[in-house]
């Protein structure tokens, strides 16, 4: 792999401008100081072959490449390599409190509400390596599917089994669904906790409130940001289950408890959204994630090495093999 190499006094480069300027000088001397003998004829010189009084030019030659290797060694070249260590200073643990319910099979989303929302929150989670994040299913009842955790494949993995199937009573019990996710932090020792829930309906199941939920979250300093999920009017939905597994879809109304999920959030000194489609939820996810940052502590080692003295060196080098052949074998021609 060939190093990047970088200049730090680029000024001298400026002196390569000198150099055709010598060029010249060394052209019109040599002219100057060809001598000229006029005589009638040379047939009594005797001619010679010798290859010494051509190659006189090498001298000029390498001193001219001496001299462009020391002013590109008072450019100072050098080369630097960077290394980085990260250290998370402030770390974040997340719950995501998920609906299952059979209303989140509806199509207002594509394809469904409930693939949208895993795409959406798979992405999400892979912009969150530094901290810990849990999943929480819920619909008439609820169960942890994955505690916290910082293994991201594990909860990606676990994400993309999510699915309404049948495991649990159907229904919205919102209220389950938080308090599940308040137990899976509340001992968490992280400096920030927090919950997102997410739900397309109302609650209608299940013995905890979620109002009394958000108060249990809030001794625990865990702040809860919830999103309704579902268009605002019609939405086609699924209303009765079909012979074949599948479900009869109709449109009907979607309802959403927004006070609720206000009430819960501003518990908590959280912040309520609704996501209406596909975009507005991708939205919302940005927005949390620019909401909730991880403290990052950053340090950076640099190894410089200089590059410099090996040019000074054949330089000298050079140099020395023109006065060497100077005083040699260029001798009689210079």
């Amino acid at each position: 792999m060939i190093e990047e190499i970088e200049f730090i006094n680029k000024q001298w480069f400026w002196l390569l401008l000198a150099l055709p300027l010598a060029i010249l000088w060394y052209i019109f001397k040599h002219n100057q100081q060809t001598a000229e003998l006029k005589i009638s004829s040379l047939k009594g010189f005797k001619g010679t072959n010798s290859w010494l009084p051509k190659f006189r030019h090498v001298l000029f030659v390498l001193r001219l490449l001496a001299l462009t290797l020391i002013i590109t060694a008072l450019a100072r070249p050098q080369t630097v390599d960077v290394s980085t260590k990260t250290k998370t200073t402030r770390g974040i643990d997340i719950a995501m409190a998920i609906d299952v319910s059979t209303s989140m099979l509806a199509k207002d989303l594509s394809p469904d509400r409930l693939e949208a929302l895993k795409k959406v929150a798979a992405d999400f989670i892979k912009r969150r390596p530094n901290d810990r994040i849990g999943l929480v299913v819920y619909a008439g009842e609820s169960y942890t599917k994955t505690p916290i955790t910082s293994d991201k494949a594990i909860v990606l993995e676990s994400l993309q089994s999510v699915r309404n199937d049948n495991l649990i009573d159907d229904g919205t019990a919102i209220g389950l669904g938080l308090a599940t996710a308040v137990n899976r932090l509340k001992d968490s020792k992280a400096k920030s906790k927090i919950i997102i829930l997410l739900t397309d309906g109302v609650n209608n199941a299940g013995f905890v409130t979620p109002l009394t939920a958000s108060k249990l979250a809030a001794e625990y300093d865990i702040k809860i940001y919830t999103i309704g999920l579902g268009t605002n009017g019609m939405a086609l939905s699924p209303v009765s289950p079909l012979p074949n597994g599948g479900f009869e879809y109709r449109h009907i109304q979607v309802e959403i408890d927004e006070k609720l999920l206000e009430e819960v959030a501003e518990a908590t000194g959280g912040t309520y959204f609704r996501a209406t489609d596909n975009k507005k939820l991708e939205e919302i996810y940005e927005e949390i994630n620019k909401l909730e940052k991880t403290e990052i502590e950053e340090f950076k080692y640099y190894n410089y090495k200089e590059k410099y003295r090996p040019l000074v060196l054949l330089a000298v080098m050079l140099l020395l093999l023109e006065f060497i052949l100077k005083v040699t074998i260029f001798r009689s021609f210079i």
